[in-house]
């Protein structure tokens, strides 16, 4: 199916109009890839009591809201994508942030999404009803009660912002890059950017040649290895438009080529050989010794997130950019202060510290029963079964849950197994006339003490780095660590008996048995 991409469309306000008290079958959080997919699949399997809820006033999720110079992605666009829903008209290798938001306004298009959306519906609270067995929704738009809840919200949606002392106080423009002020201009200014991961990798190159100086302040040195992103030949859109089975043999030979990089993500040895790619780009790039030593990572690669570029080695060594490794020991009205006491001087701190992985924020909103918040439940660290499902909330599905984060693929491939997961949960409660169900907690534990076995020894658990994968515990409740297949094939289908499962119960009945 050909995909026409209009990446410059404006907002719809269709669907904005609120329509409270409505019941719904299914509610979805979020139209992200993660809620976007959903309300497609719903349609497709005849599904339409559904509503989708948004915050924003448009589709994309991440790819709406990250808006920051440079912003794309780095994996391949024909996997990065829905498999149901392949576009021809890739112009590159990997997408660019505004392609991306358009392929999702176009998907929401096509397949006739925009009736069910619901946007500047920002979810406050989702509660549990144990009497009537239903989601009680609460936003800012109305209230609605619907039988499912689906939360899209994914786990790079809210930026982490860090605990600087001053920084409140700081007199010059402050943004986070998930926030990006396109306002604010910043030709001939001093900027700091504070952080040096995957975001920052990206503008750091784009805004360094207008600004006057640019101090980074560097933490922990990134893996980087060398992005190879070419454009799409017209040759190559010919064969994508007109011949049969070919992106669907482009996208299945890239996933399958990374389920390669599981096996080597997987082992610290293996990784650390491999290691030797992304140390000779550092080497090529970096001909000063003590600049390259600065900028070589102490841990093993992928232990944190592995990154690609060709332009930020290039960026930091040009004359108005200087890389700072000591810590930041406060923020003055106008300047940043490093603990060696250097105080720098600037106008506009740019905040590239990312996002709250491993603390859902939507996880306060959850109230489950008995009223238990879904962050109570995980106050010992998040966990769920299937990466999906968490015991003690009925009628509950994450997308994009605990453990389904990818540090070799695309995270398309997770979202769409659970929805499958999602859609045969939804035609075996039809099937047997289920009002609920509710993972049982030794099911889910079952799971998770599987996962952290398979996660011991792992490059990213053993790699000798702290990353956002881990949590306060010292857990990893955010990897995914094997192979694609095999959560596929874990969440193909929806096994009854790991749940606890509640009958309908009809109006008349409940009366009757409340007398």
């Amino acid at each position: 199916m050909t995909s026409a991409v209009h990446p410059t469309a404006g907002p719809s306000d269709v669907g904005a109009t609120p329509t409270p008290g409505r019941d719904l079958r299914v509610a979805v959080i979020g139209s992200g890839f993660s809620g976007l997919g959903t309300a497609i699949q719903l349609l497709r399997s005849g599904i339409d009591d559904f509503l989708v809820f948004e915050r924003a006033d448009e589709v994309g999720g991440t790819w709406r809201d990250n808006t920051y110079p440079g912003c794309a992605c780095d994996v391949m666009s024909h996997l990065y994508s829905f498999s149901f829903a392949r576009n021809p008209e890739w112009k590159s290798t990997f997408g660019k942030q505004e392609e991306l938001q358009g392929y999702l306004r176009d998907c929401a298009d096509r397949f006739g999404v925009r009736p069910h959306l619901r946007f500047r519906h920002e979810l406050t609270e989702a509660r549990w009803d144990e009497d009537t067995r239903r989601w009680q929704l609460s936003t800012t738009g109305g209230d609605y009660t619907a039988q499912v809840l689906v939360t899209g919200t994914g786990y790079l949606s809210d930026p982490a912002v860090p605990d600087i002392p001053g920084l409140a106080d700081f007199q010059g423009t402050v943004f986070h890059s998930s926030r990006w002020n396109h306002d604010h201009d910043l030709s001939g200014r001093r900027v700091a950017v504070i952080g040096t991961g995957a975001s920052a990798i990206q503008f750091v190159p784009a805004i360094q040649p207008e600004v006057g100086q640019l101090d980074l302040y560097q933490r922990t040195p990134p893996w980087i290895g060398p992005k190879n992103d070419k454009p799409t030949s017209a040759l190559q859109t010919r064969m994508l438009r007109s011949v049969p089975g070919y992106q669907r043999f482009r996208r299945n030979f890239n996933m399958w080529g990374r389920e390669i990089l599981a096996f080597v993500m997987s082992r610290p040895k293996v990784a650390g050989k491999m290691q030797k790619m992304a140390s000779d780009h550092l080497t090529k790039s970096v001909p000063d010794p003590e600049l390259r030593a600065r900028l070589t990572p102490d841990y093993v690669m992928a232990c944190k997130r592995l990154l690609f570029s060709n332009t930020y080695y290039p960026a930091i060594q040009q004359p108005n950019v200087d890389l700072v490794t000591d810590g930041i020991e406060r923020v003055t009205a106008t300047s940043v202060v490093s603990s060696d006491g250097t105080e720098r001087p600037v106008d506009t701190i740019v905040l590239g510290t990312g996002f709250e992985a491993v603390r859902r924020p939507i996880a306060s909103r959850v109230i489950g029963p008995g009223g238990v918040s879904l962050d109570e439940a995980w106050s010992k660290g998040m966990a769920a079964h299937r990466g999906t499902t968490v015991a003690g909330f009925p009628n509950l599905f994450m997308l994009l849950g605990p453990n389904t984060t990818l540090g070799h693929s695309s995270q398309v491939v997770m979202i769409e197994a659970q929805i499958t997961y999602v859609l045969d949960a939804l035609r075996r409660m039809d099937d047997r006339g289920l009002s609920s169900v509710e993972v049982r907690a030794e099911a889910q534990n079952a799971y998770n003490e599987a996962l952290d076995k398979r996660l011991d020894g792992t490059v990213w658990n053993a790699g000798n780095c702290r990353s956002w994968y881990l949590d306060e515990h010292g857990r990893n409740p955010s990897i995914w660590p094997t192979y694609t297949w095999r959560f596929r094939r874990a969440t193909a289908r929806f096994d009854l008996a790991e749940y606890r499962l509640a009958t309908t119960v009809r109006p008349r009945e409940r009366a009757t048995a409340g007398r």
